[in-house]
Order: structure tokens, then sequence, then C-alpha cells
């Protein structure tokens, strides 16, 4: 028959439970306190309260499984200090609580002295009781408590803390499982936001600072390294280096298919390498490094670079890093080509901007100046370019001391192209220049000329005329471009002459105009650019207001003429960008 203490589950000293329905309202109070939260810091704080109620241990830890599972590290504990709690690991298999975990099995020592596996971490230890943390065949950690004095834990402790660990596992892998995701969701946020900000950048070399700093914010690394691939030299280049957290001068650069980033180019994805010393891939440029990670940056399945990072510490790099990390480093290759194509086409405009402001004095240096000699006429000229260079263009060519040509014309489009043409034009109207060909026959040979090296798609159209001083005899003819306005006898009006542009026709005649002019006539060629300037209502300046503005201020010179033209054009465009070249020549008689 049992003795009364056996049928009550009596626990004789040290604080133990007295009976079985205490035990079973501790374990059910324990359930329920451990599944209350789902913030593992709190559930362990919790269990540890719990647990000092009923057994007045001297030393509370919880111990998991860190890096690769091969040591147990402290997530909680009482009675350490707090150095020997953070950095003490206890491999797998040794010691109490290592033997405990490797077995499954709950591990008490009566006196600690006298057990060989016991680690001496804290003096005056004399007893110890380990019980894993079981979850479904396999250990997840280990609660362990200790005390001062020999024989203190007793065998029902021991049952009753396996049946609490059960429990505790349980909500031990919630709460971590819980963690996971909320650490899960707070990455993607932060990788959200890491995208968004170096997705801005336009600057490599800022791209670049500014992605180290965000790897910073991920993981906490000892060493990294952006490295980009240079196509043209088959290798990768340093192009930062930081090394516990200090810009450092890394290797200028590093073969492609060498060591562990040179493996991660080469099969285009991940290389994790938890000790550097058992891989022979690994060259060694850090004494201190341990381990390693290398992740190759692809863009459109081009590798365009690698993010290396390195740590002192063996096995320091997780899965969860490689996943994380993989997705920042294709937010960066995407960014990174983003930002050096910006580059290039930063230098490339750069560069035609330059050769744009060259053609732009190239183009100003084919058109002559308005000549001094006194051919009898007080003659002007202007030209607005809409772009950089135009395809608007105006000559004089000196017949002798008598007689002078003068041209205006308009290529087809804008731009360089068009003032490429208008160059040529110049060239072959300066090249029949010694033949003193009278208007008709000068289009009439241009046309054939540049028929002869037609271009699909571009024409010109072009007005020439010659002016003779001692007869004051004007010929003009017409080939395409805007009617030459004549202001003679009070009057401003068109010379009507119309003709084939230049380059569309091979064999074409022109017709020819003249008129002998008097002093204070008026002849004015212009390009369409200034008639069809708009206004914001969508009106144009139109003809009429240029024939206007010439009978109302025909006691001006030549060049008032020409400026008070050009002064009404922009005021009745309220300054809007120019839309086309405007280009006019004013002769008047002396």
């Amino acid at each position: 028959m049992s003795s009364p203490d056996t049928q009550t589950g009596t626990v004789a000293e040290n604080g133990g439970l007295e009976t079985s329905a205490e035990v079973l309202t501790t374990l059910a109070e324990i359930g329920e306190e451990v599944n209350a939260s789902l913030d593992l810091d709190e559930v362990l704080a919790r269990t540890a309260v719990l647990i000092k109620r009923h057994i007045d241990y001297e030393i509370f830890g919880v111990l998991m499984f860190e890096g690769d599972g091969s040591y147990l590290k402290h997530r909680f504990s009482i009675g350490y200090p707090r150095d020997l709690a953070e950095n003490l690991r206890v491999p797998l298999g040794q010691g109490i609580s290592g033997t405990a975990a490797a077995t499954g099995h709950p591990v008490r020592v009566s006196d600690t002295l006298k057990d060989p596996r016991y680690i001496n971490a804290i003096d005056n230890v004399r007893s110890e009781l380990a019980v894993p943390l079981m979850l479904r065949g396999k250990c997840v950690g280990v609660l362990d408590i200790q005390s001062r004095h020999p024989d203190y834990f007793t065998p029902q402790q021991q049952s009753i803390l396996t049946l609490l660990a059960s429990r505790l596992a349980v909500a031990v892998e919630n709460a971590r499982l819980f963690q996971r995701v909320r650490v899960q969701a707070e990455t993607l946020l932060l990788l959200n936001e890491v995208g968004r900000e170096t997705s801005s950048i336009l600057d490599v070399e800022e791209l670049l600072r500014r992605a180290a700093e965000q790897t910073k914010r991920v993981i906490d690394y000892q060493i990294l390294s952006i490295m980009l691939y240079d196509e043209e030299l088959k290798v990768f280049r340093h192009r930062i280096d930081v090394k516990h957290g200090h810009r450092v001068q890394g290797k200028l650069r590093a073969a492609a298919s060498e060591g562990i980033v040179g493996a991660a180019a080469t099969l285009k994805e991940p290389v994790l390498v938890p000790d550097v010393t058992v891989d022979p891939r690994y060259l060694a440029a850090n004494p201190e490094t341990r381990s390693e990670l290398a992740i190759p940056m692809i863009h459109k399945g081009r590798v365009i670079g690698v993010l290396d990072l390195e740590s002192p510490q063996l096995n320091y790099f997780t899965d969860d890093h490689v996943q994380t990390l993989s997705i920042l480093a294709a937010n960066f290759a995407v960014s990174l080509e983003n930002a050096r194509l910006y580059e290039k086409v930063a230098r490339d405009e750069a560069r035609l901007e330059r050769d744009l402001q060259a053609a732009k004095r190239i183009q100003g240096a084919l058109l002559r100046s308005v000549p001094t000699e006194d051919f009898g006429l007080d003659m002007a000229a202007r030209y607005l370019s809409a772009r950089e260079v135009g395809g608007d263009l105006y000559e004089f060519l000196r017949y002798g001391p008598q007689q002078l040509g003068i041209a205006l014309g308009d290529v087809s489009g804008k731009g360089t192209a068009a003032a490429l043409y208008g160059a040529v034009a110049i060239g072959i109207m300066r090249s029949l220049a010694p033949q003193k060909l009278q208007p008709a026959e000068m289009l009439r040979q241009m046309n054939q000329i540049v028929g002869e090296r037609r271009i699909e798609g571009r024409f010109m159209t072009a007005c020439f005329a010659t002016y003779q001083k001692g007869r004051g005899k004007l010929r003009v003819a017409n080939a395409g471009q805007s009617q030459p306005l004549l202001y003679k006898d009070g009057r401003c009006g068109k010379v009507e002459l119309t003709g084939f542009p230049l380059g569309i026709f091979e064999e074409v005649a022109y017709d020819e105009w003249s008129v002998t002019l008097q002093a204070g006539d008026i002849l004015v060629f212009h390009s369409d650019g200034i008639a069809e300037t708009a206004n914001s209502e969508g009106q144009f300046f139109g003809t009429e207001r240029l024939r206007k503005i010439i009978e109302d201020q025909n006691e001006l010179n030549a060049s008032e003429l020409a400026d008070q033209v050009f002064r009404e054009v922009e005021w009745f465009s309220q300054g809007a960008p120019l839309s086309d070249d405007r280009t006019l020549v004013v002769l008047k008689v002396r």
C-alpha cells in the first residue's frame, strides 16, 4: 500500500510541486501563457516566471540552434552574465545542453563536479537539468535550469519540465514562424523601399555608394565588394569596397572565372561558402574572412556584376540572406544598367551638343556677311535657327564690281541633315559663280547638279536674283521659295514668280522676271518661317503683316527694317519656341 505522500504526488523539497492537481493546473496555466503571445521573447519570459513559481531555480536559459545547426546559443537567459549569454556557443552533443539536444532526451545532473560533460561556464553551479524542446521528433532547442546546490532537481521536476517542454516547443515554433513571417514582411517592405530609392539614382558612382549603404540595412555585413564586369577586358572591376564600415581600396580587377566571385558569375547563381578554408575556389584576399556569399547581378540573362560579402565568422550567411540579397542584387542590376545607359546617353548628348555647336560655327562661317563693296544697295541679312543648325540659307555672289547675285533658300526638314544639304547647295552656287549666270539659268543648273546627287526625301526651295548697279536692273527667278516682296512707288507687293523646288525633277526651266529699281525701292527675300510663325490662338503672322511693315517702315535703312521685322514676329509669337528657321534678306536701293 502506498504512503500518503506517494498517493498525493508529493515532491519532498526544494519548493517542488505538491499535488497532481497542482501539476495539471500549472501545466494548463503555462500552456495558456505560452500560447497567449506570438512574440518569442515574451513567451520565454512568461515561461521563466511560471516555472520560477514552482521550481526555485537560480539560473534559467532557453538555447536554440544557430548558424548551420551545429551549435546552440542562448535566446533567453536569467542569471547569466550578459557577455557570457551572448557569446557562449554550445556545440551539439557537448555539455549538458548539447547532450540533451543531440539525444532528444532530458539530462539531469545531480553533481556537476562528477559529470565530465559539464561545461564550467559559471562557477559554483552544482545541479543542472536540461530538457530538449521536441517538435514532431525534432529538437528545436533546450530548456536549461541550474542551481548552486547539489541534488537539487528531482525526477518529478524532470517529468514536469518534459511535459512543459513539449508545449513550449509548439509555442516557440509558432512564435518563430510568426517572427519569420514578420521579418519577411519587413524585409519585403525594405526591399521595396530600397528598390524605389536605387531606381531613382542615375549616377553610377552615387548608385554604388547607396547600394553599399542599403545592403547594410538588409544584412549586417563586415566586408562588402561590388564588382562590375568589364566586357572589353573580360574582368571584374572593383568599383566599391567596404571593410568594417569604411571605404577601402580593393583590388582593381579580378579574373572573370576565378574565386568565389568567378564561380557565382559562371554559374549565374548565388554561391554560399560557410567555411572558406575548405573551399578550393576561395582566393585569400582578406585574412580574417571565414565565410563568403557572392550574388551575381544579372540583367536580361547577362552578368553585369557581383555583390560579394565576407564575414570573419564561420557559417555567418544563411539561406534567408541568399534569398533576400538575390532580390536586392536583381534590383541593383536593373538600376545599374539604367544608370549606365543614362550616363551613356548623357555622354552621347554632350558629344552631340559639342558637334552641333561646332556645326553651328561652321554654318555661321558658310553664311557670308553682307558685302561691304558699293553695289548701289543698302543690304541686311538676318538668320535665326529653330535648332542649333538649320536648313535656311542665304548667299551673296560677286559677279564683278557692278553686279551682285543674291540667293535665299530653304532645305526640306530641319536640323543637321538639312544644314548639311544647305552647305552643299551653297557650295554648288559658289562653284557656278564664275560663270556669272543669270537667275533662271543659275536655278536650272543648280537643279541639274542637285538632281545628279538626289537624296530620297530631300529637296530645297530657292529664290535667286541679280542686281546690276549702273542700270539698276534687277532680275529674279524662283524655285518654290516664298515669293519676295518689292516696295516700289509707295506700294509693297509680291513678285509673282513660281517654280519647282530643286532636286525633284531632273530637267526644269525657270521663269525670270526683271525690273529697273529706283532709289528708295526695297526688295525683301524671306523664308516661310516668318510668315508661318503662329501665336497662341493658332493665327499665322502671314505675308500681309510683313508687307504692311515694309510699307509703313520704308524710311528705315535695311538693317533697321530687318530688325523691325524680327521684333514684330517675336512679339506676335509671344515668345513661343521657334517651330521653323527665320531668314530675311533686305535690299534697299541707295
